[in-house]
């Protein structure tokens, strides 16, 4: 098939309109079309259903635009790669990590890392779920456990703790816990104990939420658990990186805490000489320092 003809289908598949993508390509529509037509005769088959509202594609024009679009994907990913030397840093970094970390620590930082590289795309990919690396899923991930995947360069960045939270507004009318005992006449925010985050310290997480407690609220995520910790709704079971941006978080029952949870960033070993990889890589860690420097104080 003609490489020429593909980028027009492409753009147009894209646009859903003749004339959208002529804009685009710096085309007339008319050429466009022409282009559309040719390929259609190639290959024997009609790639859009035509009508006044514009261009829908068939079932064999689905077919088309999805190797396409696979095509279009890694021509920018080796675009990137080609152009990614020790001056220049360009193109997108896919990142993945859970919707806590992602939320509540790496989201805010990320604007000094545009700063530095502002020609750097940042995709960030916010979920539970492990994406699959060496499949490229994702360039790289942060995790709350050791990967399991093979052929990943991985980076253990530091540990986190589970531990107790709460806002002074929650205290106005009420006393301080004193022991695990105290808690069961406070309302308790956390994640379910069958939730795949809380799995590193569910022995920790266990005997505290399973006594009788005044009311419980569970959240699917940390960034929920932490809204409501800071408008006072009850104490939260949160992850320590939170104290980082929220110093005012009254500590609950200090001497309470979770086992240490490792927190790695792995990415695929072609990805290894990478300089947006490398960037990002040091970005994190340079963060990280801070912010146990901060926490000195």
């Amino acid at each position: 098939m003609d490489w020429d003809k593909l980028r027009i289908f492409h753009s147009v598949a894209d646009a859903g309109s003749l004339t959208h993508a002529g804009e685009t390509l710096h085309l007339s529509q008319s050429a466009v079309s022409r282009q559309i037509r040719a390929l259609e005769e190639s290959l024997g088959v009609t790639l859009f259903h035509r009508h006044a509202r514009g261009l829908i594609l068939t079932e064999q024009g689905e077919l088309l635009f999805d190797a396409t679009s696979d095509m279009s994907k890694k021509l920018d990913s080796a675009e990137a790669r080609i152009r990614d030397s020790e001056d220049e840093v360009y193109g997108e970094l896919k990142v993945t990590t859970t919707v806590g970390f992602g939320t509540l620590w790496l989201a805010p930082r990320v604007g000094r890392l545009y700063d530095r590289y502002p020609d750097l795309k940042i995709d960030l990919l916010l979920e539970e779920r492990v994406l699959d690396l060496p499949m490229r899923e994702a360039d790289v991930a942060i995790r709350m456990k050791e990967p399991s995947q093979a052929d990943l360069v991985r980076r253990r960045l530091m540990d986190v703790n589970m531990r107790l939270y709460a806002s002074d507004l929650y205290f106005e009318d009420r006393e301080m816990p004193k022991d695990f005992e105290d808690l069961r006449n406070h309302r308790i925010i956390s994640q379910s104990l069958t939730a795949q985050q809380v799995s590193a310290s569910l022995n920790w997480m266990r005997p505290l939420l399973s006594g009788e407690h005044q009311s419980h609220l569970t959240v699917n995520n940390y960034f929920g658990v932490l809204q409501a910790v800071l408008f006072g709704v009850g104490i939260g079971v949160l992850p320590s990186y939170v104290t980082a941006d929220f110093p005012h978080l009254l500590r609950v029952l200090p001497e309470e805490e979770s086992s240490q949870v490792p927190v790695y960033l792995a990415y695929p070993e072609e990805l290894r000489h990478s300089k947006r990889v490398a960037v990002f890589r040091d970005f994190v860690l340079e963060e990280i320092k801070a912010d146990k420097k901060l926490s000195q104080f």
